[in-house]
């Protein structure tokens, strides 16, 4: 079971016209808007990763205005965790639990899981919070990960898993994301 205190969320790449290219992008972007949400209303560490933003844009505004508190890192490994600023921000945390949700999920967020499990640490696939250009290759990507002992969690399954119980005083603000 997710616990807040050892729980962070990671959002991947999700800039530029990319993530309007994705699939199912509006559908996307409005649940990891939700993710981030909960995320930010039950205290989470949130880690917020661009990939090559001088070529693929920054993140979309419906994102990048809910994180303008949080340290963006730049990246250009697919693999976020050959960043140094990355490895630094994620071993200053006392997570042992990512969840990560972003774009696209066979190359950065598939890259990024798998490394984060190399060094470690407990990977939640947040399955309907990330994207491909194509179905089949975040399928892909969620059959792969899932294989190497990746866990799958959905943005409402991971909420309410966190929240745990209706008397929390978080638990309107889930409920109202949810809605």
């Amino acid at each position: 079971m997710l616990m807040r205190e050892n729980t962070g969320l990671i959002v991947v790449d999700i800039q530029g016209k990319l993530a309007r290219l994705v699939d199912e992008s509006d559908v996307l972007i409005d649940h990891c808007e939700k993710l981030i949400k909960g995320a930010l209303a039950l205290d989470l560490p949130i880690i917020w990763l661009e990939q090559n933003p001088e070529k693929l844009g920054s993140t979309v505004d419906e994102l990048s205005v809910l994180l303008d508190e949080i340290e963006l890192i730049t990246k250009y490994t697919f693999n976020a965790c050959e960043s140094p600023d990355f490895l630094d921000l994620i071993g200053a945390t006392n997570v042992s639990t990512w969840l990560i949700c972003g774009i696209e999920a066979h190359i950065c967020v598939y890259q990024t899981a798998k490394g984060l499990t190399e060094l470690g640490y407990k990977v939640e696939l947040v399955s309907d919070c990330i994207g491909s250009r194509l179905a089949v290759n975040k399928q892909l990507a969620i059959n792969a990960l899932q294989n190497s002992g990746v866990n799958t969690t959905g943005l409402e399954m991971c909420l309410y898993e966190l929240v745990k119980d209706c008397r929390d005083p978080e638990f309107k603000q889930i409920l109202e994301l949810i809605r």
